[in-house]
C-alpha cells in the first residue's frame, strides 16, 4: 500500500487535511493520537514517564502533566532528550502496527515533527507538507488556543524550520493566510487524486512482480 508522511509545522492545517483525505478514503494513522493514547491515565507509557520525571510528571488522575512537562522540555534538552527516547520507540511501534492493519485507498501517517526525528525517510513512499508562512501560523494557534505569541514562536522555534520542511518534501499543499476552506479542499482533493493513481500504479507493478 501506498504510504505517505503528512508533516507541516503547529497551525499549518495538517489535521484538516487528513481530515478530508480520511473522508476520501484513505487510511490515517495519526502519531498524536497514539502519543495522547500512551501518555493517558494507565498509558502504556506512565511507569517510564513517572519513573524518569517524578511524581511532578503525572497528574492527579494519573495522565501525563503536558503543561509541565511542555515547560521542562523547552528548557532542558536532557528532559527533551529523556521524554523522546521513551516516546518514540512506542510511538513508532504503535504506527506500525497500526500501518500493517489499515484498510484504505492509501496509508497517511500524521507525524508533526516528522522532519525533526529524521527516522521516516525510510518508512514513507512520499513526504506530503502542508506549508503556511509562520505569521499565519501563528495567528491561527492563537485563536484557537490562547496562548501568547512569544509562547506560540517558543513552540516554532522547537520544531523544524518551514526552508527545513521543504528542502525534503516529495509534494506540497500550501495552506497560508491566503488560502480560503474552499482553495485548501481544491489543493487537497488534487493531490489525494495524485495519490491514487500512484498507488495503482505500484499496486499494478507489485501484481506484475508477484506473477513473474
Amino acid at each position: 500500500m501506498l504510504s505517505i508522511g503528512l508533516t507541516g509545522g503547529i497551525g499549518s492545517g495538517k489535521s484538516r487535511v487528513a481530515d478530508m483525505l480520511s473522508q476520501w478514503g484513505a487510511a490515517l494513522i495519526d502519531t498524536d493520537v497514539i502519543a495522547h493514547a500512551l501518555t493517558a491515565a494507565r498509558g502504556e507509557a506512565m511507569p517510564a514517564l513517572r519513573e524518569a520525571f517524578g511524581a511532578e510528571a503525572v497528574t492527579a488522575e494519573g495522565a501525563l502533566n503536558r503543561a509541565w512537562m511542555r515547560e521542562r522540555v523547552f528548557r532542558d534538552p536532557d528532559a527533551k532528550a529523556r521524554l523522546e527516547g521513551i516516546l518514540h520507540p512506542l510511538i513508532s511501534r504503535h504506527a506500525r502496527e497500526q500501518g500493517d492493519r489499515a484498510q484504505g485507498a492509501y496509508r497517511v501517517f500524521v507525524v508533526p515533527l516528522l522532519v525533526e526525528s529524521g527516522r521516516w525517510r525510510d518508512k514513507v513512499d512520499r513526504i506530503c507538507v502542508v506549508d503556511c508562512d509562520p505569521e499565519t501560523q501563528i495567528s491561527r494557534v492563537r485563536e484557537r488556543s490562547g496562548l501568547t505569541p512569544d509562547g506560540i514562536r517558543a513552540i516554532m522555534a522547537a520544531q523544524s524550520t518551514r526552508e527545513a520542511r521543504l528542502q525534503v518534501a516529495d509534494d506540497v499543499i500550501l495552506n497560508d493566510g491566503a488560502t480560503s476552506p474552499a482553495l485548501l479542499h481544491e489543493r487537497t482533493r488534487m493531490m489525494h487524486d495524485r495519490w491514487i493513481a500512484l498507488a495503482a500504479t505500484l499496486g499494478t507493478a507489485q501484481g506484475r512482480q508477484a506473477s513473474a
